[in-house]
């Protein structure tokens, strides 16, 4: 864990290899689990969706199916349906929109998806709350057990725990993967503790004004200890003082097992570069990806969509094309599911394997995906590999990518990763050119500033062109190199 005044940044290492990475800036806090009153501030039924005012720069979206109907429905006063319901084919009924949320309405919300890019935040009103060990869930009466705990007598000990307690205090509670093994006294502390947190939020929400928060999920130095540190975890280590003496604080009360195993790194040799973990970061905002084989990844993010694309490049293998093949996607594969985890890319996945004749090794390949998968924490669904090679998937997304958070668009190229060649901005100039000396009568002289690439092929390579120009238009024109223009970027001056 690195900590500066205004930064913090978590690094997960496994094996020896940086496999996430987490940032929080004092300027820009991830919303992610944050409680808000919010006021409708428009409904728009052919979405079947509203906007909520939250506080924030946009207007935050909440989808029908985020809304939890019963609440919503006394919420606006009477509960009873205006005609606008949907049926599920079950006969069963299906509050629509406009008879959920009204505008001007004000709702307690919890975000699940922070702004991303041009959009605003993801709201639910199904608030969820954590713990060490369990999620609360206010609004239901349902007992869950992560999937991830395997042992089904240990399931069902967990399942029978919460279930006889929870006729005490209510609502539903899912026990997270930290569970396992822990105590009934434990969990039963951690319901305790979830009820009056619930409660205090409740009674802050009375009085809260529309569009400010009412709760504020944990900063990223105690959610590391809550969320991700377990028996699996060998040690914490933090390169401040203060941050450490906290964290010692934060686990005696809530992550007693911890304690031992957080240190503090007090080397003058910065904490990431003993890791490497400077020169990963760098090489996570690069398009390629080397592969230890010689083959490569070529990873394109865009707003709608990651595109993913496997080359054998310098790797001929020892048998055959097939076999080649067959050992780049492999280890593709591996390599796909930690720059996924690293670069915390979400959405819609389109991962394009080279094409494999063996129908044995694409589901190989495929098997070996969802294997390297299995370690992420966010959730993921993959589809089966397609005759052309191509895997369809979809990875939970709830916060920044690490390029949306440590990079914005190119002021040069705006964001399209390439600028045009000086030949063209030339070409446009010429146009440029000839408008002006059509619109305007009389101009005796045209001064074009430009880049010094641009002005140097003009002067050299396009001379000859400039002077048929100047014989056509009867006007001279004369070249400025300006060292602070982009090659797009040009003037013309009429003299």
């Amino acid at each position: 864990m690195n900590v500066t005044p205004r930064e913090t940044r978590v690094a997960i290492v496994e094996n020896g290899v940086l496999q996430e990475i987490y940032i929080e800036r004092a300027r820009k806090r991830g919303l992610v689990g944050n409680v808000y009153k919010g006021r409708v501030v428009r409904v728009l039924p052919g979405m079947e969706a509203a906007f909520v005012d939250i506080g924030l720069e946009r207007a935050a979206f909440l989808h029908v199916s985020d809304i939890q109907a019963c609440v919503a429905l006394d919420s606006i006063g009477n509960g009873h349906s205006n005609g606008n319901v949907h049926s599920n084919g079950h006969g069963e009924r299906t509050p629509v929109i406009t008879e959920l949320v009204r505008e001007g309405q004000e709702i307690l919300v919890q975000v699940v998806k922070d702004p991303l890019g041009t959009k605003g935040a993801r709201l639910t009103t199904h608030v969820t709350i954590p713990s060490r060990f369990l999620v609360y869930l206010p609004g239901s009466d349902a007992v869950g057990v992560s999937v991830k705990i395997e042992d089904e007598a240990e399931r069902n000990r967990l399942k029978d725990v919460i279930s006889a307690a929870r006729s005490e205090f209510g609502g539903g509670y899912i026990v997270r993967t930290a569970g396992e093994g822990a105590e009934d006294d434990a969990l039963r502390a951690d319901m305790e503790f979830l009820q009056r947190l619930w409660a205090s939020i409740q009674e802050k929400a009375r009085t809260a004004r529309a569009g400010s928060i009412v709760h504020e999920d944990l900063p990223l130095v105690q959610r590391v200890l809550r969320d991700f540190v377990g028996g699996s975890v060998e040690k914490v280590r933090v390169d401040s003082r203060e941050t450490w003496e906290r964290m010692l604080r934060f686990a005696e009360l809530y992550v007693p097992g911890m304690q031992g195993r957080i240190e503090h790194y007090p080397g003058e040799r910065p904490i990431f570069d003993l890791y490497g973990i400077e020169d990963e970061l760098a090489r996570a905002l690069e398009k390629r990806v080397q592969l230890k084989s010689g083959g490569y990844l070529i990873i394109d993010q865009t707003e709608a969509m990651t595109t993913i694309d496997i080359n054998t490049g310098g790797y001929v293998g020892h048998r055959n094309l097939e076999e080649t093949i067959f050992k780049t996607n492999l280890e593709a594969a591996q390599a796909i599911a930690r720059q996924l985890r690293l670069r915390n890319l979400g959405g819609i996945i389109i991962i394009d394997f080279i094409d494999m004749q063996s129908e044995e090794h694409r589901q190989a390949v495929f098997k070996a995906l969802e294997k390297a998968l299995e370690r992420d924490h966010a959730k993921s669904n993959v589809c089966e590999v397609s005759a052309l090679g191509l895997v369809e998937m979809t990875r939970k997304r709830t916060r920044e990518s690490l390029e949306h958070v440590l990079c914005e668009p190119c002021p040069v190229c705006s964001g399209r990763g390439t600028i045009k060649t000086a030949e063209t901005v030339c070409y446009e100039i010429f146009r440029e050119l000839l408008r002006n000396a059509r619109q305007y009568e009389g101009v005796r002289q045209f001064l074009v500033l430009a880049a010094q690439d641009v002005v140097d092929l003009m002067l050299e390579e396009e001379s000859a062109s400039v002077a048929e120009l100047e014989a056509f238009i009867g006007v001279t024109i004369r070249f400025q190199a300006e060292v602070l223009y982009p090659r797009e970027q040009y003037d013309v001056v009429l003299m």
